[in-house]
């Protein structure tokens, strides 16, 4: 059985020249690492307003990176693993688990 999940990858050149999919992962790159510095930002607000405006630019950095890893995946570049029932499961219980020994 197959557990993957992908779409046909979209050919691009060999060799030292940069390609479609060199672009795209270094944007990729880019807004993961800039998701990372608003996450920091965030914390470090030092009022309201300024927390709002990081806030906002913060969602649409997200929302960028994650428009841009969904068009890699539709273009090959991705290939994902069914996850079996038990394993979500197991997974689940655990964080659950760790959750609520956090609370106590």
């Amino acid at each position: 059985m197959n557990n993957q999940i992908s779409n046909p990858k979209m050919e691009v050149p060999k060799g030292i020249e940069l390609n479609d999919k060199d672009y795209i992962t270094s944007l990729l790159s880019c807004l993961k690492e800039m998701q990372k510095n608003y996450t920091v930002a965030l914390t470090e607000a030092s009022n309201e307003y300024l927390y709002q405006k990081y806030y906002n630019m913060f969602t649409n950095i997200t929302s960028l990176q994650r428009k841009t890893y969904e068009l890699m995946f539709r273009l090959g570049f991705y290939t994902l693993e069914k996850a079996e029932q038990n394993k979500i499961t197991n997974k689940y219980n655990t964080l659950n688990q760790e959750f609520i020994d956090l609370q106590n």
